[in-house]
């Protein structure tokens, strides 16, 4: 992993190098990110699971002297300069407010950004609810903090990545996506209080129970920037205020059903249970007993599915198809309304779980899914 991660890193230099006629000064990369239990408890001041994966964005990185930025990718090719000091909301557009909107967040705590020549490559892939979007945040963050020569902890970092997305993209997420990218160890999850941003390892060593972790990118994209997930937000804002608490993490669900009904109540409802399943995941994974957190995958996906009204066809199909064959628990993980599903398969169990669902798609005539494992991982880093 080490090898083939400093063989990109030495790639993106040579690419870099033909594009802007100079070497950068370094690059580092950070991962996404699979969400193994807690969706949508982030924003809610709750809890989540998630980790780091073993597919990552790299971002090659020099300092200009004259305060300019350029922005370009090996897939996306090159945007115009703009002026570190004019970076702003509105001001930025496209994909490019991704890594732009890290730069003035960076500014507006303090840092004294630089100008830069900045080249981005990634094999996270876009839109299947893994968190592309904070693997490049946190490569650029902690490039630009390292090259503007101040030391920041990695939950400041994470907090200026989610500002970016929050102000300059339009995106009304929560930290957490930011937080596995930033802060994830290898054959550990990362167990985060979203509201002290307190962060504990809980052990996650799959292959030490015959265990893997399967995503299933379903090719149904989504758009967390459009309405249905500040919908969602909102409700869960709205509950709070007519429980009396400070956001849902602090309600019990006898006050949930007591006091809410129809809509809210649901929302409210998923979010309360969820945060209880997050915690009983946790317990379980600190016994040693990985095997034994299925169920509870299951019923996160139920409750995404009934009471968060977030799934879609194609991930109710990725997970009944792992289900039956032979995966111990699945749910959707992420915003939802497209993306992955995961799947707690036992590894001999693995190739009848790929065809498996790979038939169900066909016979649903959806697109064919793309189907991967993946290994819980190490956050951003320096790599050359």
């Amino acid at each position: 992993m080490e090898s083939s991660a400093l063989v990109r890193a030495e790639r993106l230099a040579g690419a870099f190098a033909a594009r802007y006629a100079r070497l950068p000064d370094g690059v580092w990369m950070a991962p996404g990110r699979v969400n193994l239990i807690g969706e949508h408890t982030d924003y809610n001041d709750g809890f989540v699971l998630p980790i780091a994966l073993d597919r990552t964005t790299l971002a090659a990185v020099a300092v200009r002297p004259d305060g300019i930025a350029r922005v370009s990718s090996t897939s996306a090719g090159d945007v115009g300069d703009i002026a570190v000091a004019d970076i702003a909301p509105g001001a930025v557009s496209g994909w490019s407010a991704y890594p732009l909107g890290v730069l003035w967040a960076l500014r507006e705590q303090g840092v004294a950004v630089p100008g830069v020549d900045l080249l981005l490559d990634s094999d996270v892939p876009t839109g299947a609810g893994v968190s592309s979007s904070a693997a490049l945040e946190g490569a650029v963050a902690l490039a630009t903090a390292e090259l503007a020569g101040v030391q920041l902890d990695r939950p400041a970092l994470a907090k200026a990545c989610r500002r970016a997305e929050n102000d300059v993209v339009g995106a009304p997420t929560g930290v957490m996506d930011q937080m596995a990218a930033l802060c994830g160890q290898r054959d550990h999850a990362l167990f985060l209080d979203c509201r002290s941003l307190d962060v504990a390892q809980v052990p996650l060593d799959l292959a030490a129970a015959d265990l893997t972790l399967a995503v299933i990118d379903t090719k149904a994209k989504h758009a967390l920037v459009e309405g249905a997930y500040a919908e969602r937000r909102s409700s869960c804002e709205l509950a709070a205020v007519r429980l009396g608490v400070p956001a849902l993490r602090d309600a019990t669900l006898a006050q949930v059903d007591a006091v809410l009904d129809g809509v809210l109540r649901r929302r409210a409802r998923h979010v309360v249970t969820e945060d209880d399943r997050v915690l009983s995941v946790v317990e379980r994974l600190r016994a040693g007993e990985p095997a034994a957190i299925g169920p509870l995958l299951d019923l996160s996906h139920t409750s995404m599915r009934d009471d968060f009204e977030i799934s879609s066809p194609e991930l109710d199909t990725a997970v009944q198809g792992a289900r039956q064959a032979g995966a111990i628990g699945a749910r959707m993980t992420g915003g939802g309304f497209g993306g992955s599903a995961l799947a707690l398969t036992p590894l001999a169990a693995m190739p009848a779980v790929t065809v498996a669902v790979q038939r169900a798609f066909a016979d649903a005539g959806f697109r064919t899914p793309e189907i991967f494992q993946v290994t819980p991982s190490v956050g951003a880093r320096r790599v050359l």
